[in-house]
């Protein structure tokens, strides 16, 4: 599966962004997905999971109530919804994928790993 992340850019806080995680390959929907993020200096953290068929979902306590993960297997995409942006939020997003765990911490557990696109959040 190859995994490409679009959708960041520079918002000012209080606003919202779409990214999106395009994927290739027939098996995407056998696939938990997930977000991270990683700011300059941090490590990478968990943002957000879903399960292969959408029906469950798990999101950091730093992003709940106002980040919200969600997919479409028939377009091989799963998208992140940020709402009330703040400027914490600043960081390159990466989405992943697992054959086998859903909403694991670590990013070390997953399987593939989609190039980062850049939130930047403005105060």
């Amino acid at each position: 599966v190859q995994l490409q992340a679009s959708g960041g850019g520079l918002v000012q806080a209080g606003g919202s962004l779409r990214l999106s995680c395009a994927a290739s390959g027939r098996t995407f929907s056998t696939y938990n997905m997930a977000w991270f993020r990683q700011a300059p200096g941090n490590q990478r953290e968990f943002v957000a999971a879903i399960t292969w068929r959408g029906d469950s979902t798990v999101h950091a306590d730093s992003v709940k109530g106002r980040f919200t993960i969600s997919r479409d297997n028939a377009k091989n995409t799963v998208y992140l919804q940020m709402n009330n942006l703040k400027p914490e939020d600043t960081a390159v997003y990466y989405c992943a994928a697992d054959s086998s765990r859903f909403g694991s911490r670590w990013s070390n557990e997953y399987d593939y790993w989609g190039k980062g696109t850049l939130v930047t959040v403005s105060s």
